[in-house]
């Protein structure tokens, strides 16, 4: 048992390690030093422009000599005036393989149709951190783009200079030009690239950034670059690779994660149409890497598949997860009404001003596991030929799934080739590679190339979930119904009995204690083996249900309109701790919160039945303002008509991107209100879709999104847009029917339970 709990742990940690470097990485402006920025190429092979985004020793390591052919570039420049973006981080619907090369092509003053985009090479020395999560590819690469863009262009001028004998300051650019008025003269980026290569790369220093207002590409929808290949059924995502000589596996692990292979029904499987080899593989015992089970490989995925399902294998139980929700639950319940074991936070005397208060609100939330549920299960394609290895993942993580390869294979990291391949859906679930290192492993016992396919039902009940939880809160509000006393006890998880699983701590600075003279916070970790992990929005999609409810409930009990109530408690506008970009800003929050406000028509007369909630949350460097309209009929059926959304998250690079991550957090937001999943003797109840529905077309609702105009730097948008939406429409049922919704699903069926 300890062994499965440290592997839980590390999981774990590692989810933690990715959120907290975005929470505390500084969203000034950086810049490129000298030696970071670097030009290579010349001739007829165009220009070529790379930048490293490493400092320090590594970045000096990074810079390859002078035409050195494994160079990875941001920009390539061919003489028939082409340019080659490659975007530097993993595509997986979040449509940054378009919005990172738009930022460059504007800084470049190129023209959007000569631009060819490819996906980057993963290597950490020139790119950094290559990730999919957190909301933080725009935020922590705009300034390094912008000046890779920006770098480019005065490399150009000077070329253009120099050819006409002209000062640079005579000098413009527009749609890949570059233009000399006084002369009537403009030649191509292309008829320049072979000369520019042989400009001096210039001092980070001297780069001209564009303002807002000379922008032409950032902020203007560009359609995803990949959409028509999506559209017509090209093969773009992991599920679609193909190598010549390419078997196809699957892989039957515990439903009980920690269990091990005692026998299995080998010869039986050996022997069925298609099957080629049936083993057991120990695994390396760390969830996140290669757990125990059987391998079936086949000439076909439904060979496979069909192998799998006449599989038949006694697993050693003793050391795996017994976890039961009803159990945990029951424990839950138990610790209502106390003080947490751990303090977190403490602000004055919580218990003398709740004795003094003129009213008290109590209050106990709770919400369930539930599984990522990506469109594409987990696959993966692999080929491990002797001492080295090539991979195809369409992983969130792709350096961490070459280290993680490396490890279950026994070579060094620079053995193992990953390509990044994009990805059906990633929500957290690709941070981890477990998929990744299954099918290498496999591929080093068999010495062929091998495709390995998750069916959903090993997708659903072997994910990395978001931790259910238990929330016991209580405050105070004085005779004139102001918020005087607050107190919040936090029952989550730990498996290694000291830290809280991913999603289920919550830190000192949570809103609104900051805001409360007397307020405390303190939690409660229940042991738990089933493995967690990062889940769009951690923390906050979870954390906004209770907090906002639980706000708009001290609303309710002063009297008071909850805007107003809710615009009260934000106080007066400044940066909560730990006061930098990826704090909550107090006036940014009641910004989106008016704004929601008016689109929504606050206030507004509503037809019998029909209720608006607000809720406001701030996460990822994102505020977030959403008001449903909801009607409940007598049925107790919830119908959702329309959703208002305000956003802060400065400018906006591509707006048809941007909408559609927010809708999708809408939608899957809605989703989720319907959503659990039953854990009991340490396995999964849920399966497949029918037992887990998602939301259908016609349950959508209407969504308006609305952005407010900041002079901040740009934030993500793929998680902030999604805490918001269940506090909102758990406000709006109260609003429409009196029902106050306190757990998760609120809905099953359509109908609030």
């Amino acid at each position: 048992m300890n062994k499965i709990v440290t592997a839980a742990a590390q999981a774990d940690a590692y989810f933690a390690e990715l959120i907290r470097e975005f929470e505390t990485a500084p969203l000034s402006r950086r810049s490129l030093d000298r030696r970071s920025l670097f030009k290579l190429g010349g001739g007829a092979a165009g220009l070529v422009l790379a930048f490293s985004l490493v400092r320090g020793r590594e970045a000096e390591a990074a810079v390859p000599a002078a035409g050195d052919p494994a160079l990875n570039a941001y920009i390539r420049i061919a003489p028939d005036g082409k340019i080659q973006i490659l975007a530097k981080n993993p595509e997986v619907g979040q449509g940054v393989k378009t919005s990172l090369p738009m930022i460059v092509a504007d800084e470049l003053d190129a023209a959007w149709s000569d631009v060819h985009i490819e996906m980057a090479p993963v290597n950490s020395a020139l790119y950094g951190r290559q990730i999919a999560g957190g909301s933080t590819s725009i935020p922590m690469s705009w300034d390094i783009l912008r000046q890779a863009g920006a770098a480019g262009r005065a490399m150009l001028i000077k070329a253009a200079a120099k050819e006409w004998k002209v000062p640079e300051s005579e000098l413009t650019t527009a749609d890949s030009h570059v233009i000399h008025a006084a002369s009537n003269r403009e030649i191509g980026y292309g008829a320049l690239a072979s000369k520019a290569a042989q400009v001096p790369v210039p001092d980070p220093a001297t780069l001209k950034l564009k303002t807002p207002d000379q922008w032409k590409i950032i902020g203007t929808s560009v359609t995803g670059v990949d959409n028509h290949a999506l559209v017509t059924g090209k093969p773009l995502f992991g599920i679609d690779q193909k190598i010549d000589g390419m078997l196809y596996a699957t892989y039957e692990k515990c439903p009980a994660v920690g269990g091990k292979v005692v026998s299995a029904n080998l010869d039986e499987i050996k022997k069925m149409p298609g099957v080629t080899d049936a083993f057991v593989l120990e695994g390396n015992g760390v969830v996140t890497d290669l757990m125990p089970g059987v391998a079936i490989v086949a000439n076909s995925t439904w060979a496979a598949l069909r192998a799998k399902s006449a599989l038949q294998v006694t697993w050693d139980e003793t050391s795996a997860s017994k976890d039961s929700w009803s159990a945990l639950t029951k424990q839950a319940l138990d610790l209502s009404g106390k003080p947490g074991k751990d303090v977190v936070h403490k602000a004055g005397d919580v218990d003398a001003a709740l004795a003094g208060a003129a009213k008290t609100v109590e209050a106990f939330y709770s919400y369930p596991f539930v599984s990522h549920a990506n469109m594409e299960p987990q696959n993966c394609t692999a080929w491990v030929q002797g001492d080295k290895a090539e991979v195809w993942a369409p992983t969130q993580t792709p350096e961490r799934g070459q280290q993680a390869v490396a490890k279950v294979l026994g070579l060094p990291n620079e053995a193992v080739t990953l390509h990044m391949v994009r990805g059906g859906g990633g929500f957290g679930r690709r941070l981890t590679n477990d998929f990744a290192c299954e099918a290498a492993a496999i591929s080093q016992r068999t010495g062929t190339p091998i495709k390995l396919t998750w069916t959903r039902e090993d997708d659903m009940r072997h994910d990395f979930y978001r931790a259910g939880g238990f929330h016991w809160l209580k405050a105070g509000l004085d005779a004139n119904g102001k918020l005087v006393a607050w107190r919040h006890h936090n029952i989550g998880f730990s498996a290694d009995g000291k830290a809280p699983v991913i999603g289920s701590g919550i830190p000192p600075s949570e809103f609104p204690l900051p805001m409360v003279a007397n307020g405390e916070l303190s939690q409660t970790l229940l042991p738990l083996m089933t493995p967690c992990g990062a889940w769009r929005a951690p923390k906050s999609n979870v954390v906004a249900f209770v907090v906002q409810g639980f706000i708009h409930e001290l609303a309710t009990a002063a009297g008071r309109d909850h805007l107003e109530f809710l615009l009260e408690v934000m106080g007066e506008p400044k940066h909560l701790p730990p006061g930098n970009m990826q704090a909550m800003h107090t006036g940014r929050a009641a910004g989106v919160i008016k704004l929601a406000a008016e689109k929504a028509g606050w206030g507004r007369q509503l037809p019998k039945g029909h209720g608006l909630g607000i809720a406001f949350y701030f996460s990822h460097a994102g505020h977030f303002a959403e008001v449903a309209e909801v009607s409940v009929e007598a049925d107790k059926t919830v119908n959702i008509h329309k959703v208002w959304v305000a956003a802060d998250i400065g400018p906006i690079i591509n707006p048809s991107s941007t909408i559609n991550q927010i809708e999708g957090s809408i939608i899957d937001g809605i989703s989720t209100m319907h959503l659990e999943l039953g854990i009991e003797d340490g396995r999964i109840r849920e399966g497949n879709f029918h037992e887990y529905p998602l939301l259908r077309i016609g349950q959508s609702p209407k969504i308006e999104v609305h952005f407010a105009k900041t002079d901040y730097p740009p934030t993500g948008a793929g998680e902030p847009a999604f805490p918001p939406l269940a506090p909102a429409v758990a406000n709006a049922v109260f609003a429409a029917s009196g029902r106050r919704i306190r757990s998760l699903p609120m809905m099953k069926d359509g109908a609030f339970v």
